[in-house]
Parts: structure tokens; C-alpha cells; sequence
């Protein structure tokens, strides 16, 4: 059985290609360091503009300790075909109010889970990418 050959793409179509793979993905999965140990989990982005990706998260959950230790991460996004968008970037704390509030009041499921922008447990991330790759 022979090996299946890479189809080749137009790089005209790659940064299409890769934006539309990221809009579609629902659940990229993260990758953060805990200490030694690489830790990856899916997150569900609460905005994405092109390939900057924003992630709600809790205070008291693991990420949100091993982003503040170290905040380069990798977003890795992967279809039904098994092509990959892979974001490497740098997490940074969003705390521009009227952006927190066009985030806010575009999610029902912050708002169901937390009721409120002013929850204390509420911090979203903005990941800008330093590097993205499609595969």
C-alpha cells in the first residue's frame, strides 16, 4: 500500500483556507505549560478575529494559573479531513471594558453561567499570534 501523497495548494488559497478552518472548528484544543509538563484541553473561543483568538476562562481553573506562569500557548485547530491551523502566540488578559462588553453581550453562555460581566471569576484571554501554520 502506497503512501498518500500531500495535495498541493494554492498559496494564494492558504490564509482562506486557514481562516475558514478556524471559523469553522468550534473546540480548538489549547496548549499552555504546567512547570515541565505540556497541558492541552478544548476551549470554546468567544471571539476570533482572523487569527486572534479570544478564550473566556475561570480565575480558579488550572489555565488560568499556567498562563500567568507562562503565557506562550498554541491553539491547534483540526477538521474532519485532519487539516490544522496551529496558532502559536502569546496570551494577554483583556481588560478594555467596552471590548469585555461587545464579548459579553454576544455570549449567552457567559452570561448564563456567570450572570454577570462583574463576575470576580470572569477573565478572557486574548491570544495574538506570533505564528500560524496550516497543514
Amino acid at each position: 500500500m502506497s503512501k498518500p501523497t500531500p495535495q498541493a495548494i494554492d498559496p494564494v488559497e492558504v490564509r482562506d483556507r486557514a481562516v475558514d478552518l478556524v471559523r469553522k472548528v468550534r473546540f480548538p484544543q489549547l496548549a499552555t505549560i504546567d512547570g515541565d509538563q505540556p497541558r492541552s484541553r478544548p476551549v470554546s473561543p468567544v471571539r476570533t478575529e482572523d487569527f486572534t483568538v479570544f478564550v473566556a476562562d475561570l480565575k480558579s481553573y488550572g489555565k488560568t494559573r499556567e498562563i500567568e506562569t507562562n503565557p506562550k500557548v498554541e491553539l491547534c485547530y483540526v477538521d474532519e479531513d485532519h487539516n490544522q491551523v496551529r496558532i502559536t502566540g502569546v496570551a494577554e488578559v483583556v481588560t478594555d471594558r467596552k471590548l469585555l462588553q461587545e464579548i459579553w453581550d454576544t455570549n449567552r453562555l457567559l452570561q448564563h453561567y456567570l450572570g454577570s460581566i462583574d463576575n470576580p471569576l470572569l477573565i478572557v484571554y486574548k491570544i495574538v499570534p506570533s505564528r500560524v501554520r496550516f497543514m
